[in-house]
């Protein structure tokens, strides 16, 4: 997957503004230069140029930058042209681009190229375009932290301890008059408790990454009128959903993005589970079961002041034991009971008032404790679903090879359990990875970058 041919696009985003960026990456801009400016400008010296068109005539005037290779952004020539922000006067200095002999680039081209000319890692990579993407000032600085490589020295020093293991294993296998029978085993199974309890601690702080990457999908769900959309609007501090006292006002899912100590969360409301006839509740309970399927957390409500509440046990039996599930008893204010939160083996129960807010606080403690937050995000990074299931991937290979370390006669199991362990851990930072999994990591970037 490479590519020596020219490509421009317009780096800034669509619309006007007061500046607007067209960014050439190629092998070789000199012919650009000449034609768009009459020259190149001095590398990483800002010029102030006109950008001519086939004929000389100026399309327009500003900054122009030349970055040399490899020491620019692409690892190749790149040239920037920095103009006033109007579509019209960017699309029309575009077109000379592609005139004067480039292509429009893909999505995320650019940050492929220099990925693939190793200016960064796929970690970073993929981090540029968390970056864009970031919701909150917490995310965006752990994107930033990726992108300066934190991620990468952590997958590069679990690659390193287990070379080094490996190293010793295979020399051993390689040269047996040294008599293999003596070796000790201790040595390695103590190696192998040190890589297990490193890849348990980057696991832990690649799920706190991935949270604040992409947030927690909720989902309210319960009977009519037990106070769902009462507790949307409380979490949402707004008015989003219509509350009233009739049963089945919700009859679509709702949805809204807050966020909770920095962390996006995203809140789905639900049309109340019942049996009915009207065929529009009807979809709408549908919706709910296709929500709560997909969802990260459930919260269930419950209305405290019934006598007995009613329980809906094949709604909650249809929710599955690997979703995390809160059970909240909302109405206290008629009872006049106080907030309190409860823990029951493995389940919370808290008493609320989504009416006048009181026990929220706690919930949204909660939520974030059963999500798996740690309120410290020093040296947080951000990650991905691929980064976790690689990392499980190479875990398991390395809990393998720790069942081989007893003895001698396995050594052989256990240098293939490592390799494969050293493989899933690389293809993280992109050194072994697939072309269709690079297609489909740049495909969600954004043209221009």
């Amino acid at each position: 997957m490479t590519s020596s041919d020219t490509i421009a696009a317009i780096a800034t985003p669509p619309g006007r503004g007061g500046i607007g960026v067209i960014r050439i990456s190629g092998t070789d801009l000199k012919g650009f230069g000449k034609t768009l400016l009459g020259e190149l400008p001095i590398p990483r010296q800002a010029m102030f140029k006109s950008f001519l068109d086939t004929e000389g005539r100026a399309i327009d005037q500003g900054i122009a930058l030349f970055f040399p290779a490899p020491y620019s952004y692409t690892g190749e020539d790149v040239l920037e042209l920095q103009g006033h922000g109007g579509p019209a006067i960017q699309n029309l200095l575009l077109n000379q681009c592609l005139i004067s002999g480039a292509r429009l680039a893909q999505p995320g081209e650019f940050t492929l190229r220099a990925y693939l000319n190793n200016k960064i890692d796929l970690i970073q990579a993929e981090s540029v375009a968390d970056l864009i993407e970031a919701n909150t000032h917490e995310a965006a600085r752990c994107a930033a932290n990726s992108l300066r490589g934190n991620f990468s020295n952590k997958i590069e020093e679990l690659v390193n301890m287990l070379t080094e293991l490996r190293m010793f294993i295979e020399a051993t296998i390689n040269f047996p008059e040294d008599n293999i029978d003596d070796l000790p085993l201790s040595p390695i199974d103590e190696k192998l408790r040190q890589i297990d309890a490193r890849f348990k601690q980057i696991f832990q702080t690649a799920q706190q990454g991935k949270i604040l990457k992409e947030g927690i999908r909720i989902v309210l769900a319960g009977e009519p009128n037990v106070g769902k959309s009462s507790l949307l609007n409380q979490l949402a501090e707004d008015d989003v959903a219509i509350v009233t006292e009739t049963p089945g006002t919700t009859r679509d899912i709702i949805e809204r993005t807050i966020t909770i100590e920095g962390i996006t969360i995203h809140i789905i409301d639900t049309a109340g589970l019942r049996e009915t006839s009207d065929i529009v509740e009807q979809k709408g309970i549908e919706r709910t079961h296709a929500a709560i399927k997909n969802a990260h957390m459930v919260i269930w409500i419950m209305d405290i002041s019934r006598q007995l509440p009613p329980i809906d046990v094949e709604a909650i039996h249809s929710i599955s034991v690997d979703i995390p599930r809160i059970t909240v008893y909302n109405k206290i204010d008629l009872i006049n009971g106080p907030a309190r939160i409860e823990q029951h083996n493995d389940s919370t129960a808290i008493d609320i008032s989504a009416k006048t807010g009181v026990g929220i606080d706690l919930l949204r403690k909660e939520i974030l404790t059963i999500a798996g937050w740690q309120h410290n995000t020093e040296g947080l990074f951000t990650a991905r679903q691929r980064h976790l299931e690689a990392l499980t991937t190479a875990q398991a290979h390395l809990n393998s090879a720790r069942t081989f370390a007893t003895h001698e006669s396995q050594l052989e199991l256990l240098a293939e359990e490592l390799r494969l362990s050293q493989l899933a851990l690389s293809s993280i930072t992109g050194e072994f990875t697939a072309d269709d999994l690079l297609g489909e990591i740049f495909s969600h970037f954004c043209i221009g970058k």
